[in-house]
């Protein structure tokens, strides 16, 4: 069974991509659907390569029973080959992103986090780094709202294609 592949990418892999990684991967949990995706997190820059999210983004999540466990890393090229959707957490991720894309196919499978969401009406999940309890938390409301979205959308997706491969 191929699994469908999402790797959310912010600045860092510290705060925002490994947060909506662990997001994720508790609501597929939830709703009985890990199986049928593999969920990762890189950053664009490797300063915190091998590190944990941070200390106050895990403790935010820890108080919705989050566990932020990965550990961070940069983007590779093949992650932009590799995976299926390139989800980034603001526009500049995104354009820089881009400028990593060799193929147009490549760059279609780039979107922003919170073109899914449902609730809220936000523009880009913004980094809570130099931020307080507030910023971290406002993250998390939004990566909660977004992956909602992100797994409606990945299911009719995978719907398209198990009724494509039927043919």
């Amino acid at each position: 069974m191929k699994r469908y592949k999402i790797l959310f990418i912010c600045l860092g892999n510290i705060c925002r991509s490994p947060a909506a990684e662990g997001i994720m991967l508790k609501k597929l949990g939830a709703r009985g659907l890990s199986d049928h995706f593999l969920v990762d997190s890189a950053g664009l820059l490797d300063y915190h390569a091998g590190e944990l999210p941070d200390v106050r983004m895990r403790k935010c999540g820890q108080a919705r029973s989050y566990n932020f466990n990965s550990r961070s890393r940069p983007i590779k090229p093949d992650d932009i080959t590799n995976f299926d959707m390139l989800v980034c957490m603001d526009k500049s991720i995104v354009h820089s992103v881009e400028k990593r894309c060799t193929t147009q196919t490549d760059k279609e499978k780039i979107t922003l986090m919170t073109d899914y969401c449902v609730k809220l009406n936000a523009r880009e999940v913004p980094d809570p780094y130099y931020g307080n309890t507030n910023d971290f938390n406002n993250v998390l409301d939004i990566l909660e709202d977004s992956c909602d979205g992100l797994i409606e959308k990945c299911l009719v997706i995978s719907d398209l294609c198990l009724v494509i491969c039927d043919l």
